[in-house]
């Protein structure tokens, strides 16, 4: 009971350091209670036009055939006639709905905001098209309801295709966009025959937006170079052509519509985006229309060194890049609506083409919008912050404020409106750093609570483990201290009304360290011989080759290799092999059919070692189970290839690949608990069932990780046995001789036991990092799950590669779990500890299962709970 008791307080323990994560790294960033600015100077144009063409990159637009054609004629006529173009830098992370915030609500949201999907907003805020008068929108079901459920007085209107069309293994992804522009001519040729859809299209600050799938599709399912990505941006390109000159003949030419022309994200040549490689943060933008500079010819250098402008030959002609969120104000700026409240864009006044009053006025707005959020901002922590402890933002006082506002408003007054310009751009400088300094006010006290809290804890467990081997002599009790502190904690953080979670931070340390603390003589000798950690790892991948190299060398080292001489050299070679794979690229896809092939083949050459150690090649009886699943296996490896064959040739996911691969996912949490209840067998079992899963979600060398992984644990557990059959029950030095150990009731605790638990820490961070990180799901290729769907849904696909990242997790906890708890039955008798498989696949099923069904309950949670609540749009101000 006592153990039962000590995991369940450690899981909650661990809960709350996990949600400490998003408490202190990635909460929103947005305020509210702001009054949107508004100018009074009539804006250029009635009407806006955005067209966002979801996965293009900057290269892949802007550069020529080698014939010197373009690929996009008409936009490519646009930049050097009558538009300004430039280039788009996105944010992590670069997926659709964080993009599409940020172009048309002008912020970026939180890097959390990627798990939590792509269908609705779990946060309120502003948008350009709340401030339109009409929004009328075109294209994926994953995007347009975000900006029109609860938009106020249902002014956003949206026309979308069925999900099911978002296939990657679509013959022709590029009918979506084709669908889009169907839509916009048909709703176009209605508008004429119907006369209040015609008199709302006359109305000034309306908007059309066409948010086109096609290039991302195919980009997701050829790669960005291939036949299909290319085409599919000369169909937007002719799409577009014939969309423009059909909205100008609508509206009589009368040069009120502006167009705006971008991607919310690129690709990665190996079709995957999330992360923030250069392929995925630059994509273009092409402005042009009421209101827009047309194209202006230059003869300096231009204060670029991308090189980009002599690859795309652009190098004549001005080049205006902006970040992502300044899209939103400039839009606005257009059309005359407010700027969207919680927007941290900056207006890039180069694409305007307008008085410099206007300019400055805009300029002004823009810098009040952005101020105004400061101000709340530092309202809202100064409230929560005792009076003589809350530090202000000392380059924006509120003198400072009406200094800067007072000024800038005399400047335009005066005529001088390059001076006013600089002043406002600065104003804005200054309120962005302080939205970021009090964003993170609370940052390092928070950090500094989960530190102490995460130190503690592990103090806690290491004397947990040491007093089950040791007699100690407790220390007087610190109760009454420790009360005193949690008393004036408490007082402080009410004091200050701190959210309910600060108080569970900021206490969690106290009864923690309490337990700490009364054992201090044992603390002070467990502090004496800590191991150094393996942090740097964690930034720079290679060091796992350092380190595998170095471990490779540790038979030698420590005498094993005189009592097991091939042992020791198999550990050698499977720690090198294993060392290869940290240097290799974290994403891409390689040759998928011989990779994987060669996967299949090393899981059944490390298959046959296990059984041939065991001699259970002689047993008919229990080869025949493990022959179904090597049989598996092969079949497992043969799948990928046969899928990705079909996809290419346009064929579509074959229904009977479909069903092996969701039967292998289902049947690699049951087939281990009907194996035999023999150590190896059961371990191999596992092994198989995992790699089969495995080897259906790789794209590329990753597939050949598990069994390399695979075979240095099994080397790691032969190899541990016979230093401890030769060890005997004498063995090495002790870490009780440090103090009195108690030997009467369980197994002595050795040195060894440390090394060990010292290669389990490395060995689970390498199977972290050997093949990538937890960011490789975010850099989103959906290659990886191609053999279980190819219809886009991002909770399920999330999942499934979530499932994969576990995986080498539990075949490194599975090696431990046999060499750590159950060795001492070694010594007492070889025979019996051979039969202990049961506990083994207990522990594995249930921790695997246990994590599995949490995800699924997590994203199950989010898609149940969330809700897009989208600010209402008053009359006069937001409240």
């Amino acid at each position: 009971m006592r153990i039962i008791t000590f995991f369940l307080v450690g899981l909650i323990v661990h809960v709350i350091f996990f949600i400490s994560i998003f408490d202190i790294y990635f909460t929103s960033p947005l305020v509210h209670g702001m009054t949107p600015q508004t100018m009074s100077l009539a804006p250029p144009a009635s009407r806006l036009v955005l067209v966002v063409a979801d996965g293009l990159r900057a290269d892949s637009l802007f550069t020529l055939h080698s014939n010197g054609s373009s690929r996009a004629p008409y936009l490519r006529t646009i930049i050097k006639e009558s538009g300004t173009w430039g280039v788009s830098h996105t944010r992590v992370p670069t997926e659709s709905r964080p993009g599409h915030v940020a172009l048309i609500a002008g912020f970026y949201e939180d890097v959390s905001a990627v798990a939590k999907g792509w269908k609705e907003n779990p946060v309120e805020f502003d948008s350009v098209f709340n401030e339109s008068r009409h929004t009328w929108c075109w294209g994926s079901p994953d995007i347009l309801p975000m900006f029109a459920k609860g938009a106020t007085g249902d002014h956003v209107y949206t026309y979308t295709y069925p999900a099911e069309e978002e296939d990657f293994a679509s013959t022709d992804a590029s009918r979506l966009d084709s669908w889009v522009f169907a839509q916009v001519k048909s709703f176009f040729q209605s508008a004429k025959s119907n006369s209040s859809l015609r008199a709302s299209l006359h109305e000034d600050k309306n908007v059309f937006f066409l948010h086109l799938l096609g290039i991302d599709t195919n980009g997701h399912a050829h790669r960005p170079m291939s036949q299909e990505y290319l085409e599919n941006i000369g169909l937007v390109d002719n799409g577009l052509s014939e969309m423009v000159s059909l909205v100008e003949d609508f509206f009589g030419y009368d040069g009120k519509t502006a167009y705006v022309f971008t991607s919310d994200h690129g690709m990665t040549n190996w079709g995957s985006h999330g992360a923030g490689h250069p392929s995925e943060t630059l994509t273009p933008l092409v402005v042009w229309g009421a209101g827009v500079n047309s194209a202006q010819t230059v003869t300096e250098p231009q204060p670029y060194e991308d090189g980009y402008l002599q690859d795309w030959k652009l190098e004549h002609l001005r080049r205006v890049d902006v970040s992502q969120a300044d899209i939103a104000p400039l839009m606005a700026s257009l059309i005359g609506v407010p700027i969207p409240v919680n927007s941290v864009g900056v207006l890039p006044l180069p694409y305007l083409n307008n008085s410099d009053l206007f300019k400055a006025e805009s300029m002004y707005t823009n810098a009040i919008q952005v101020l105004e959020q400061f101000k709340m901002k530092m309202a809202q922590k100064k409230e929560t912050t005792l009076s003589f402890l809350f530090t202000p933002y000392q380059l924006l006082t509120e003198s400072k404020q009406a200094e800067f506002i007072h000024k800038a408003r005399i400047l335009i007054q005066l005529g001088k409106y390059e001076d006013a310009i600089s002043l406002c751009q600065s104003l804005i400088s200054h309120s962005l750093e302080g939205l970021v300094y009090y964003h993170t006010y609370d940052r390092f006290f928070l950090g500094c609570s989960v530190v102490l809290g995460f130190v503690g804890w592990t103090s806690y467990v290491a004397l947990v483990i040491l007093k089950t081997h040791a007699s100690l002599n407790r220390r007087p009790s610190i109760l009454k201290l420790c009360m005193c502190v949690t008393a004036v904690i408490t007082l402080f953080l009410f004091i200050q009304r701190s959210p309910a979670t600060y108080y569970i931070y900021c206490l969690l340390p106290v009864p923690v360290w309490y337990s700490v603390l009364k054992d201090m003589n044992l603390l002070t000798l467990m502090t004496r011989n800590l191991c150094c950690p393996q942090v740097v790892s964690f930034f720079y991948r290679t060091m796992l080759t350092v380190g595998l190299a170095v471990l490779s060398l540790w038979p030698f080292l420590s005498g094993v290799f005189g009592i097991a001489k091939y042992r020791s050299l198999s550990w050698f070679f499977s720690c090198l092999f294993l060392a290869l794979f940290p240097l290799m690229p974290v994403v891409g896809r390689d040759d998928i059919c011989f990779l994987s092939a060669c996967a299949g083949l090393l899981t059944l050459f490390t298959s046959v070692c296990y059984l041939w150690f065991l001699n259970f090649l002689k047993i008919i009886s229990l080869i025949l189970c493990q022959n179904q699943q090597m049989l598996h296996v092969a079949m497992c490896a043969y799948v990928p290839s046969l899928t990705h064959s079909s996809l290419q040739q346009k064929q579509g996911l074959p229904l009977f690949n479909q069903i092996i691969s969701w039967a292998t996912l289902a049947s690699s949490m049951l087939v281990p608990l009907v194996s035999s209840t023999r150590i190896f067998h059961r371990l191999l079992s596992i092994l198989l069932s995992l790699t089969a899963t495995y080897l259906l979600l790789s794209t590329g060398s990753e597939a050949l990780f598990p069994p390399v992984l695979s075979w240095l644990m099994f080397v790691w557990i032969n190899i541990e046995q016979e230093a401890m059959l030769a060890q005997g029950l004498s063995g090495r030095q002790e870490v009780g001789s440090l103090s009195n150990i108690d030997i009467a009731k369980i197994r002595q605790l050795k040195l060894d036991d440390i090394r060990r638990s010292y290669f389990f820490v490395f060995f689970i961070i390498t199977a972290f990092f050997g093949t990538g990180n937890i960011a490789s799901i975010n850099s989103f290729d959906p290659a990886s799950v191609y053999c279980f769907l190819t219809v886009f849904n991002p909770f399920i696909m999330g999942g499934l590669m979530m499932w994969k990242v576990i995986i080498p997790f539990i075949i490194v906890m599975c090696t431990f779990e046999t060499i750590q708890v159950h060795f001492f039955f070694l010594v007492q008798d070889y025979g019996s500890w051979l039969d202990i498989g049961t506990s083994i696949s207990h522990y594995v099923i249930v921790m695997s299962m246990t994590i599995f069904l949490m995800l699924l309950s997590v994203v199950t949670h989010i898609l149940t709970s969330q809700r897009l609540i989208m600010w209402k749009r008053p009359k006069s101000h937001f409240s």
